[in-house]
């Protein structure tokens, strides 16, 4: 059974770039000890003979085919537009030139 030490909370705050109480690092030993005992006794479980799965029932393309398709009438679109200008929508200028 693997135990994550203090010192290596340590190193991995450093790492990370992080300043730890002496508080933070002793609940982050604890809490990293039981994330690693968890996965341990999951891999005990872990067997040769079951292949391994991403997703707990089978799953199928659930996909549309990509149809091309007409879009809008420009006219309409135009008509619908509250500023038009050189075949584009004309809105207000929301950056400088500089």
């Amino acid at each position: 059974m693997a135990h994550i030490t203090r010192e290596q909370v340590q190193h991995l705050a450093h790492l990370a770039r992080l300043e730890l109480t002496d508080e933070e690092t002793a609940h982050y030993t604890d809490q990293l000890s039981a994330i690693v005992e968890a996965v341990e006794r999951v891999s005990e479980v872990a067997a040769d003979d079951i292949p391994p799965t991403s997703h707990p029932v089978p799953m199928t393309n659930v996909f549309r085919e990509d149809v091309a398709r007409p879009g809008l009438d420009r006219a309409d679109v135009q008509a619908g537009a509250p500023s038009w200008e050189d075949d584009r929508f004309r809105v207000p200028r929301i950056l400088d030139e500089d």
